[in-house]
């Protein structure tokens, strides 16, 4: 194809994005089923990983929960358990207000749907082999994942030469390398199948970053990378049926960032998000197919400044704004905390 008629469908295939883009800000998408499908949770037993959960699972979704902490991961699957009771309920009161009207005779009870299960599985995602371990039972015991949502997050809360080596390593593996072997475990069969969805929850730092968590910030600038670059890969092999989404969420209010803050005058303009108002706009970005969300939506404007600004016009931004060391009193909180425990058991 001559390089100027290949140019002028590229253009029009630019704009007709823009168009799509501009319609789903005013048409909202319909919601994917996942209902009967298996959707995996890595870090399940946190508060955003058990809120997701319980958003899949209202939705009719068979999970499978992964944590490194089991009895936190069996409590979310209990809030899962409820969530299929209170269905289970609701679908036998129904087919029993139905079989009324229809002058049926309902003996004892009407039998509600029983293909919704919740499986629990403690798996450390920062090591690979228990994660290719745990996966593997995951395809023996319950089936092939469809939508694999990884969560699994932590913070070391120390400033760079005040953090031990292990620390930043544990950030990088469970933050970052993580994910790779999860796609890995995952992603053949969802290819194979032409079918299935991988969801990289990172955060706004991955995006743009902040002074005093170093670590946390590389690692998810890694996962941003990881996630995009695997796009493209899936969307090279034309496999149309798998999925992606990126979740870039500013400071969630779920006690993992507990301190940071920005300028007072300005916090009240940019609150930390509640986490029910987090996961359920994720979420609904997931369903429609949506490739990436930054909530609130001002962070995509804050990332598009920190793309065409000169670094200097970026620290005074920062600066105005509070952000640039909007980290320091966490750390202050987690270095105090962490004193604090040593002088109780005595170290």
């Amino acid at each position: 194809m001559n390089i100027l008629l290949e140019l002028l469908v590229v253009t029009l295939k630019v704009l007709w994005a823009f168009v799509q883009a501009a319609g789903r800000w005013l048409v909202r998408p319909r919601e994917k089923s996942v209902a009967g499908k298996l959707c995996l949770v890595t870090g399940a037993g946190g508060s955003l990983g058990r809120l997701f959960a319980l958003e899949l699972a209202r939705r009719r979704a068979v999970l499978v929960l992964w944590d490194i902490n089991s009895q936190s991961n069996e409590e979310t699957a209990e809030l899962v358990r409820a969530v299929y009771r209170d269905i289970q309920a609701g679908d036998a009161e129904k087919q029993a207000s139905e079989a009324a009207i229809r002058g049926a005779v309902v003996e004892e009870e009407v039998t509600p749907c029983r293909n919704l299960e919740v499986y629990t599985y403690t798996c450390d995602v920062g090591r690979r082999e228990s994660v290719y371990q745990c996966a593997e039972q995951v395809r023996r015991e319950v089936g092939d994942v469809f939508l694999l949502l990884n969560n699994a997050g932590v913070v070391s809360g120390h400033h760079l030469l005040e953090c031990p080596d292990e620390l930043i390593e544990r950030t990088m593996m469970v933050n970052c390398h993580a994910h790779f072997w999860t796609t890995k475990a995952f992603l053949p069969k969802m290819l194979d199948m032409n079918h299935g969805h991988i969801v990289t929850v990172a955060s706004s730092l991955g995006l743009f970053s902040t002074a005093g968590v170093e670590d946390y910030c590389a690692s998810k600038f890694g996962a941003v990378g990881f996630h995009e670059s695997l796009s493209h890969e899936i969307k090279a092999a034309e496999k149309d049926g798998v999925k992606t989404t990126l979740v870039c969420p500013y400071l969630v209010d779920a006690g993992m960032f507990r301190g940071c803050r920005i300028r007072k005058e300005i916090e009240p303009f940019l609150p930390p998000l509640k986490p029910d108002y987090c996961v359920k706009q994720a979420i609904r970005a997931i369903l429609t197919d949506q490739p990436m969300i930054c909530t609130p939506r001002l962070m995509y404007l804050v990332t598009c400044m920190k793309s065409i600004l000169p670094f200097e016009a970026v620290v005074c931004m920062y600066r105005f704004l509070g952000a640039d060391k909007c980290m320091y009193p966490f750390i202050a909180q987690r270095k105090q905390a962490t004193n604090n425990n040593e002088v109780k058991n005595g170290i």
